[in-house]
């Protein structure tokens, strides 16, 4: 049965469309991002900080990180509140270690589970309310620090009206395809949730490099709104509070943190099952943006497939063509930017992975959340 010519024609009309969406989100959303400059300041001012980690069994993590936060060139007054979530490993003993050469460390030790609370809501509340200081620095134990300016750097985005920082939670480079899918997957996330935020329209910060002032926290209850979701306690409390407004970005490679990436496929998809399941919580203006983009995303290359076979070749590679130079700078100029460069020979067959990607994640569309801890 011959399929009429009209419908060949309606699937490269559909083809054009979907890459004038992506082109339209590369434009508007993402070359914001890429051209980026931060805003010069005449005078920087060193804020008293406190660094809140929780922890839950990560002895060796703690160990190996957290050092990294304890030897910030940092003059002004500051702390790190270490919440030590119900442990039964030795994770008590390394954080008193640390406490005999380092007298600002506030080490909270919890003892009992609290009920009705899932993931590390509670632990993570009772450090920030434990908190000496207002402009508050979250980090996991996991991470540490890609410089000794880390905390000067996240903290000198505060302005008068600036009540949340968003910073990039980078992984640590290994060899290996699958820390560079995990490394992409977790660039082209950055760049959606920074270039939404300079569009005025900030949905979600990452738990790994994140700030906001104490009174924020206070003013809207804690998380007493998400308490019942397993996790969110930080994509889906920024989701709630950040304005267009009151939201700033640092991108600044000295300000980045590092963590160690998984190392098993399935380890990363129940991580990012796990992530994916708060997103159906998000406003519903941001469900609509990220989905008309993940939609347009996925359609690209099964419709280039089509428009190549079945219909004018070199018209198809030529709309192609516009999203793929479009798509080149923004993401060269991202990647350099926030130190991901040696991704950029990847990015043609990185992009098209994600078509596969989508396809792996789509089950946390209907899954019901998770109660891990993390």
């Amino acid at each position: 049965m011959m399929i009429p010519p009209v419908v060949w024609s309606i699937l490269f009309y559909a083809f054009c469309t979907v890459i004038a969406i992506q082109v339209f989100y590369y434009l508007y959303f993402f070359s914001r991002l890429a051209f980026y400059k931060a805003p010069a300041k005449e005078v920087s001012h060193e804020h008293p900080v406190s660094v809140v980690i929780c922890a839950r069994d990560e002895a060796d993590n703690l160990a190996r990180n957290l050092p990294g936060v304890l030897v910030q060139d940092y003059k002004t007054t500051h702390e790190v509140v270490v919440v030590n979530d119900n442990s039964t490993d030795d994770g008590r003993y390394v954080i008193d270690e640390f406490n005999k050469s380092f007298k600002n460390i506030n080490h909270i030790q919890l003892t009992q589970e609290a009920k009705m609370i899932s993931g590390k809501k509670f632990p993570l509340s009772m450090g920030i309310r434990s908190a000496k200081y207002e402009i508050l620095l979250l980090t996991d134990a996991d991470c540490t620090p890609a410089s000794e300016y880390w905390m000067q750097k996240m903290q000198d985005a505060y302005t008068d009206n600036t009540e949340i920082v968003l910073g990039y939670g980078a992984y640590h480079k290994r060899p290996g395809i699958l820390n560079k899918l995990i490394r992409f997957e977790t660039f082209h996330t950055a760049l959606q949730y920074l270039s939404y935020a300079l569009a005025g329209t900030p949905y979600m910060g990452v738990g790994r490099n994140l700030s906001y002032k104490k009174e924020v926290f206070l003013r809207n209850k804690g998380f007493s709104s998400i308490n019942q979701i397993p996790s969110g306690d930080d994509d889906l409390f920024i989701n709630q509070v950040a304005t267009a407004n009151n939201t700033a970005i640092v991108i600044d490679p000295d300000a980045h943190t590092l963590s160690e990436p998984k190392k098993r496929w399935s380890h990363w998809m129940t991580q990012k099952y796990r992530h994916y399941t708060t997103s159906r919580y998000y406003k519903p203006k941001h469900k609509f943006l990220l989905g008309l983009y993940s939609l347009s995303q996925f359609l690209v290359y099964p419709l280039l497939a089509v428009a190549l076979i079945f219909c004018n070749w070199w018209m198809a590679l030529s709309v192609y063509g516009v999203r793929l130079l479009v798509q080149s700078v923004v993401f060269f100029r991202t990647m350099k930017k926030l130190n991901e460069r040696d991704l950029v020979p990847w990015f043609l067959l990185l992009d098209i992975w994600l078509f596969f990607y989508h396809i792996f994640t789509l089950p946390a569309i209907w899954k019901a959340p998770r109660k891990n801890w993390d």
